[in-house]
């Protein structure tokens, strides 16, 4: 599955009372869905996954299922301490729709997460889940900076098919791509190579009661062989087959462009939630090839993405959201509302940043 582009990883809105206000969460999903987004991540850490029930998770997942729009790659965070909780959840997810785990690393027990227990569990969990897994791996708030050489070994396996790697550093996604080179999958997209998952065939399929067709560019009916360059013509949807590695997605708005010259695919972006337009346009320059803009377009968002996200965190992501366009609301506690200085700061910083 092609995951490249930027994902912006929802907050989990709230009343004052801390209850989850459904409608806000749905109405944001719907204006992400009108964004370049590639997709959307449900109970992200900016979700504040791990503080809902079980239950409030399901009621998450569901709600963003059905208020996306159906081109949307969606990816659930279904990490939990425990292999075996891990999979209800993910179960849950592909049973809804979801195309995509995002599976972080246990954190809890640290002195015992030594390579051979990470090792485990996510091949416990890729060899039973129904969802193809990305890595999590997000040292800032569990404290576990997974090595490069436990995810390099990881990626061989045919269910885990990348990582979104949150530590900000450079240099180990270089490594990380580096070392995953011989890996080679073929992944389904459009004639435009936009993704396609299994859940939009089956729509497209239940839509109007289609199989497919093969036919290939620039060759005669009936003497195409299946290749990356023809194309499958399914109840409509015009798909082809690419290439595609291990894939790596940095955590870090402020890395974007080094990231991505470095062998990035893409983000999962905390910035992207308040900005995903301008978090977008880094991507598309530096898919154009124009790295002059991407560089410009990166520096235009390092220093908001470095102080809300990083270091001001969940309540200062929701009052920028709050301060272009989306709902962002309260956070839960024990995270405090901002002070009336950090509220000021914050619309500082992305008074050019409009989304």
């Amino acid at each position: 599955m092609l995951l490249s582009g930027i994902f912006p990883p929802v907050t989990t809105p709230f009343y004052l009372d801390g209850n989850v206000y459904f409608k806000k969460l749905q109405a944001n999903v719907e204006q992400y869905s009108k964004t370049p987004a590639a997709g959307i991540v449900a109970l992200g850490s900016t979700g504040e996954a791990i503080m809902l029930s079980d239950q409030e998770q399901r009621d998450v997942l569901k709600t963003i299922r059905e208020a996306a729009a159906p081109n949307k790659v969606l990816i659930a965070g279904t990490g939990s301490e425990s292999a075996i909780n891990t999979l209800r959840l993910t179960e849950y997810a592909a049973e809804i729709g979801y195309d995509v785990a995002l599976v972080r690393t246990p954190f809890y027990y640290k002195k015992q997460m030594q390579p051979a227990s990470i090792l485990t569990f996510y091949r416990t969990v890729a060899d039973h889940s129904p969802l193809p897994l990305l890595i999590y791996s997000v040292p800032p708030f569990t404290g576990y900076d997974m090595p490069a050489e436990l995810v390099i070994e990881l990626a061989g396996h045919p269910n885990i098919i990348g990582i979104k790697e949150s530590g900000g550093d450079v240099e180990k996604i270089r490594r990380m791509v580096e070392g995953t080179r011989q890996i080679k999958r073929s992944a389904t997209v459009t004639e435009t190579f936009d993704t396609v998952t299994p859940r939009m065939l089956k729509t497209a399929n239940e839509g109007n009661g289609q199989g497919g067709e093969l036919v290939s560019i620039g060759s005669a009916p009936g003497t195409a062989k299946p290749s990356s360059s023809a194309v499958s013509v399914v109840a409509g949807l015009k798909t082809r087959q690419k290439e595609v590695g291990f894939q790596v997605l940095v955590g870090a708005a402020q890395k974007l462009e080094p990231s991505l010259q470095v062998g990035a695919v893409g983000g999962v972006l905390g910035f992207a939630v308040p900005a995903p337009t301008a978090c977008y346009e880094i991507y598309a320059a530096w898919k154009e090839g124009d790295n002059a803009l991407a560089r410009l377009k990166q520096e235009r968002i390092a220093k908001a993405a470095h102080r809300i996200v990083g270091e001001l965190g969940i309540p200062a992501i929701k009052h920028a959201m709050d301060f272009n366009g989306y709902y962002g609301g309260p956070a839960r506690l024990p995270l405090l509302p901002l002070t009336a200085d950090a509220k000021k700061e914050v619309e500082q910083l992305l008074a050019d940043i409009r989304n």
